[in-house]
């Protein structure tokens, strides 16, 4: 069991007039390989529970449970080699003159040798799809779209077991969405790891992951396979939420042709099942 949580509650600013209760009693398992998303509004607990799983926050009560060690007992320095958390801001995660260094930080304080500490910069860069000129460029020279993949690639280079990502597209333009979200797509299949996606884009939590958990006032509202959980609409409505747009677009559509699927998630299947129904291959279309 990659990460498992038993009531776990979180009070921000215990005992004072601005007390407030992040999480509530939240139980959950996530296991070995799976790529889970998480999705909730605003204030809803998302980036408070993500940052208990490599102990930037410890629960109020409850336990957080990584690879099978109780994170309040856990050498931090340990954990956050084993858990790699990518955040919203990748301009916060950047303090070095160039990018080599901004990478090669956490290397150099393992005490790597200066061969395998390059070894290992040359691989997380080209695996993000960053060219090797940026290395000697200040961080804050790179464009939002670099910044984002230097960001994945300062976790990548220290070979974590667990990948959490909090809104890593925030601010990018489609095509710079896409860009990284099909490297992460690719890594998590070609590496096996457990990857974990906060996001407020349905459709692209929609196409990446596996399962869902959805936040609501610091509890789990719901949990389960994406088809499951985009399929109930009117709840998510209720919370404020939504499914992906192709969704309700594809549910009007089966309304008035019945032979057209409604229970679609992303663009690429909606395309193909009206590419279906257009060239006759479902039985509703009439020429």
């Amino acid at each position: 069991m990659a990460v498992s949580v038993k009531d776990l509650t979180y009070i921000y600013m215990k005992g004072s007039p601005f007390e407030k209760k992040a999480l509530d009693n939240i139980s959950l398992d996530i296991d070995d390989g799976e790529f889970v998303g998480i999705i909730g509004h605003t204030g809803s607990g998302k980036s408070t529970l993500i940052q208990h799983f490599n102990g930037l926050l410890k629960p109020s009560s409850g336990r957080v449970v990584i690879n099978g060690v109780d994170v309040a007992g856990k050498n931090l320095k340990d954990l956050r080699k084993k858990v790699g958390i990518v955040f919203q801001y990748p301009e916060y995660q950047f303090f070095e003159e160039t990018v080599y260094r901004d990478i090669a930080f956490g290397l150099h304080k393992q005490g790597l040798s200066e061969n395998e500490v390059k070894t290992r910069v040359n691989e997380s860069i080209s695996a993000v799809g960053l060219d090797a000129a940026v290395l000697d460029k200040s961080p804050f020279e790179l464009s939002g779209g670099q910044k984002k993949r230097l960001s994945i690639a300062e976790i990548l280079v220290m070979r974590p077991e667990i990948l959490i990502m909090d809104e890593p597209t925030a601010g990018l333009d489609p095509k710079g969405r896409d860009d990284v979200f099909s490297f992460v797509r690719k890594y998590h299949k070609s590496a096996g790891i457990t990857t974990i996606l906060v996001s407020h884009y349905m459709e692209d939590i929609a196409r990446l992951v596996d399962r869902v958990i959805v936040l609501n006032k610091g509890s789990i509202a719901m949990d389960g396979p994406v088809g499951e959980i985009f399929d109930k609409t009117d709840e998510l409505d209720k919370m404020g939420l939504s499914a992906p747009q192709v969704t309700y677009l594809m549910k009007r559509l089966h309304r008035v042709f019945p032979e057209i699927k409604g229970n679609v998630y992303t663009v690429e299947e909606a395309r193909r099942e009206l590419l279906d129904f257009a060239k006759g291959r479902k039985p509703g279309f009439v020429k």
